[in-house]
């Protein structure tokens, strides 16, 4: 027999965003629905529910995953990031979302969370990437409302500030 029982509710212990994390899950519940509806953190969006449209991406042990493929199970003693953990605290943006906001980066914000969370792990492994490799990482975000070259600019305005932490935002 599985050690995951169907029907059968498990506690589920993990990291969240820095801050010891508990909850119960049936086997079948996915990481979306389980950080959304039991753990209150309403950032990370359900869009198509395949793995498809990225809106539901967080982080897995820093490595940018999609919730909705993902069970609550999977994450039992697991770092998980999501896009409220992105800000340094509550009254204060992240660089990157800071950049979002500077080069209006979003319209109805569906798609933001999922886009910001690949980014954020895509500019620790490439501090200075250029326009081509940004494009190419969000081909697999779909975003209905920008046209992506908004989020284009600020993603490469945050790369810059993050390589240069000293460098002044640039006002757009």
């Amino acid at each position: 027999m599985s050690r995951w029982q169907a029907g059968r509710r498990h506690q589920v212990r993990f990291s969240l965003n820095g801050k010891p994390c508990c909850g119960e899950a049936e086997p079948r519940l996915l990481l979306s629905d389980f950080l959304r509806h039991q753990i209150g953190m309403t950032g990370t969006h359900v869009g198509c529910e395949h793995g498809i449209c990225g809106a539901c991406t967080v982080e897995i042990d820093r490595q940018p995953a999609r919730a909705c493929l993902t069970l609550a199970v999977q994450v039992q003693g697991c770092e998980v990031r999501t896009v409220e953990g992105l800000a340094p605290s509550p009254d204060r943006l992240g660089v990157l979302q800071a950049a979002f906001k500077r080069n209006h980066a979003l319209q109805c914000g569906f798609c933001t969370a999922g886009i910001l969370m690949s980014l954020d792990g895509f500019l620790r492994e490439r501090p200075r990437p250029d326009e081509e490799s940004i494009r190419d990482l969000l081909s697999g975000h779909l975003c209905r409302c920008t046209g992506y070259t908004p989020i284009v600019r600020a993603a490469l305005e945050a790369a810059a500030e993050l390589a240069d932490p000293g460098r002044e935002p640039t006002d757009a």
